[in-house]
């Protein structure tokens, strides 16, 4: 309704707005005399839906989200200085001073903030340490303070005192933000327009391409042509777990969000082994099921539009497959919860290496921080364990472990890179994600032989797996169902879908010791030195 009553209104807009919006940026671009008055920008929010949307959507985009870090500061003589997105000239100073009477006293963060691009403009910031994060914005050109009436306790006053207040930039100002929100928000939603958005993200964030493929989009495949260990690659593309897996795929460079591998019985019987199952109390964990139950869920109940790929395992491979290790291994871990506890930490291998820019280490512990705070218990399964583990200690929240490393002498983004090892236990058991689950059956299987003792697959990502020289080359050898349909012949199966999968290196690596455990993948090209 709200198109049709605005269509008729706007379209002198429509037709006139590129001239009006070049009008407006020469005309303030050029005033030097003066600041301008307004940015061409900051005007697009007046303008009718239909015109602005589209300009602020070239103009920004989900990463604009992500905060910049531009320093921390510690005491009046430590001074940050920082161009942000209105206001071009800012420096930053800690004052302590104990106010309010209190065992360690409080402080005052100072910013002064000058030379705004326009008179419309403003900047928003967040300030976190490890037990607090707050936010506030600044729209007049001064200098502006933020009280801390006193500190949490004698850790928060002396990390403050040693590492600062961390400070970040909201790098695309109010306005960009709230435009950034417009992006990753249908991302998670169940409709067209998220699928949309999901794939317009991957496009303008990968350089994926989703070529349509000619229906039918499913395959009917033959039992008989399937085999232990073949590997089952799945990209989600709309709901909840599209929205996840689109930013999953973006920071590791993996063109699948998801993974599951194939089991046959002793009589011939068909079974999926998944990391990620939900079960009928909602609950995410590891199960062995009938393949014709696993596929009749993908096909009919998965609302999230999966996409499906099998990938035989090469005849010499599946040689040294020992069917009967891998079963005891599946078996062994059916019922046991996802693992939450190492997903992270497959991503991240190197300091700086493995962020999309503006993210980094001070964003992750922000956001930690922020997180744990909200959701305590969460916090220690997602993270506060495994950082124990990576510590050496046992029980730390996520402040008391940011306050440890700092007497180890060490630092938090280093403490993020420590390969995590396959032999850790957690507080419900092995810690395995989706891909690690495979990997580890695989491992089990003989599929490292003879290096298994070198290799850490809680360190690879689907990517890594999808790349390792496991499967099948010859497509003389592939089942006569492998993509019948499809005028493009893949060098594997895609078994439903309505996008053609790309799954770049895929076959093309041999495992070797400590593989995955110190590689960058900084999008959009993703690039790795060789044995890393």
């Amino acid at each position: 309704m709200f198109s049709i009553m605005a269509s008729s209104s706007s379209s002198f807009f429509v037709r006139c707005f590129p001239l009006l919006f070049f009008f407006f940026f020469f005309f303030f671009s050029h005033v030097q005399a003066v600041k301008s008055p307004i940015h061409p920008r900051d005007v697009l929010p007046l303008l009718p839906r239909q015109v602005s949307w589209p300009i602020l959507n070239s103009l920004n985009s989900a990463i604009d989200l992500l905060p910049a870090f531009v320093g921390s500061v510690s005491s009046q003589n430590h001074i940050v200085s920082w161009k942000g997105a209105c206001f071009y000239e800012n420096t930053a100073w800690m004052e302590f001073h104990n106010k309010s009477g209190s065992e360690f006293g409080g402080g005052t963060l100072h910013i002064k903030v000058s030379k705004a691009h326009s008179w419309t403009c403003l900047d928003l910031y967040l300030f976190a340490t490890p037990y607090r994060v707050t936010w506030d914005y600044y729209f007049l050109s001064r200098e502006h303070t933020l009280e801390i009436d006193k500190w949490e306790d004698r850790a928060e006053y002396e990390y403050v005192k040693n590492k600062g207040i961390s400070i970040f930039l909201m790098q695309a100002g109010m306005l960009g933000t709230l435009e950034a929100l417009w992006e990753v928000f249908p991302l998670f939603t169940n409709t067209g327009w998220g699928e949309s958005a999901n794939l317009g993200f991957l496009k303008k964030h990968m350089g994926a391409s989703f070529e349509s493929r000619p229906q039918p989009w499913y395959t009917n495949i033959s039992v008989d042509d399937i085999h232990s260990g073949d590997f089952l690659v799945i990209s989600k593309i709309r709901g909840r777990w599209g929205g996840f897996e689109t930013l999953e795929k973006w920071v590791t460079g993996s063109y699948a969000g998801h993974s599951a591998v194939f089991l046959k019985d002793f009589e011939g019987k068909l079974w999926v082994g998944e990391s990620g199952h939900e079960n009928e109390k909602g609950e995410d964990i590891i199960a062995v099921i009938p393949w014709d139950e696993w596929w009749d869920l993908e096909l009919n109940k998965d609302d999230s539009n999966p996409q499906i790929a099998l990938l035989p395992l090469h005849p010499d491979v599946r040689a040294k497959f020992n069917e009967t290790a891998a079963w005891e291994y599946a078996l062994s871990m059916a019922g046991k919860p996802y693992g939450y506890h190492n997903m992270l930490f497959s991503w991240i291998d190197t300091i700086d290496g493995n962020y999309p820019p503006p993210l980094d280490a001070h964003l992750v512990a922000s956001a930690m921080t922020v997180w744990s705070k909200m959701q305590p218990e969460y916090a220690a399964n997602l993270w506060n364990e495994a950082l124990n583990k990576r510590l050496g200690t046992k029980g730390l929240d996520l402040s008391d472990i940011l306050v440890e490393i700092e007497k180890h002498g060490s630092s938090f983004d280093q403490l993020l890179t420590i390969p995590e090892q396959d032999d850790w236990l957690y507080s419900d058991g092995k810690s395995t994600s989706c891909i690690a689950f495979v990997l580890e059956m695989y491992k089990e299987a003989g599929l490292f032989d003879p290096i298994a003792d070198l290799i850490q697959v809680t360190e690879f990502t689907i990517k890594d797996v999808y790349t390792l020289r496991f499967f099948e080359n010859n497509s003389s050898r592939l089942p006569k169902w492998c993509n019948d349909a499809d005028n493009v012949k893949l060098p594997y199966c895609q078994i439903l879908g309505k996008y053609r999968m790309e799954l770049p290196g895929f076959n093309s690596m041999d495992p070797y010791p400590h593989m995955n455990e110190r590689c960058p993948s900084k999008p959009p090209k993703y690039s790795r030195p060789p044995n890393c």
